[in-house]
């Protein structure tokens, strides 16, 4: 069997149309994404990163072996697709920054973890692997960004009893930035070259880690005054055996 390192691009290849949003305006782009990672254990505020351990500890996930982890995803997992179909009824979303190397510039969007929980509780990169990794159509360059990172916001609400109950809320802040995450994905053999695609790193869940229908999120820039959102639907397959 051959590995492929984070630092290689896949096989696998997902062509996506995003919209562009600048302060010129806006203009659409279909993007070729070859190498798709998920950035895990992200937090600069330790105690509030051992509080998610603890919550994933809670439901049987075992601790990190290092952080920040990147764990490597086939690209054809990202998608902009309203709904998602996913093995058995436990699985949930995690609201991340997403980041998108574009011909050498990079653009930062929306995007969920979706994690199968039953799984990740025996092998994390296994669970990465087994559910799409849903995301918004907008994107904004990181350039415009890069000043007041640590004040854009994400948020996350789910269906819940009739409801929509707010899931996850703070500022990009709580996780590294995106020069200290590429810099940490180097260090750990990556590169973040044009056609990769990385998922920054999540908040801990208001109320505990658990399933829903459906899950929506929010990235929220108060400087320039806009936001991108996402939402989607997750339908549950039956498992046989």
């Amino acid at each position: 069997m051959n590995l492929i390192p984070l630092s290689q691009k896949g096989t696998s290849v997902t062509e996506l149309v995003f919209t562009i949003e600048t302060r010129a305006g806006r203009s659409e782009r279909t993007i070729r994404i070859d190498r798709l990672i998920i950035a895990g254990w992200t937090g600069r505020d330790r105690a509030k990163m051992e509080a998610h351990i603890a919550e994933l500890q809670a439901i049987g996930v075992k601790r990190p072996a290092a952080t920040p982890t990147f764990y490597r995803v086939s690209a054809a997992r990202l998608t902009t697709a309203a709904l998602i179909e996913v093995p058995g009824t436990a699985s949930s979303g995690e609201a991340e920054a997403l980041l998108i190397n574009a011909d050498g510039k990079i653009y930062v969007g929306l995007a969920s973890d979706h994690t199968e929980r039953e799984v990740e509780a025996y092998g994390i990169t296994v669970s990465k692997q087994m559910c799409d990794k849903p995301c918004a159509t907008v994107l904004w360059p990181l350039a415009e960004l890069a000043s007041h990172w640590d004040d854009i916001g994400l948020s996350a609400r789910i269906a819940e009893t009739g409801a929509h109950v707010e899931y996850q809320r703070g500022k990009l802040s709580a996780m590294l930035s995106p020069d200290d995450l590429i810099k940490a994905l180097e260090g750990a053999g990556g590169a973040f070259t044009p056609g990769t695609a990385m998922l920054c790193g999540t908040l801990a869940a208001i109320g505990g880690v658990r399933a829903a229908p459906r899950f929506e999120m929010t990235l929220t820039d108060p400087v320039l005054g806009r936001s991108i959102s996402h939402g989607y639907d997750i339908v549950s397959l039956p498992v046989a055996g």
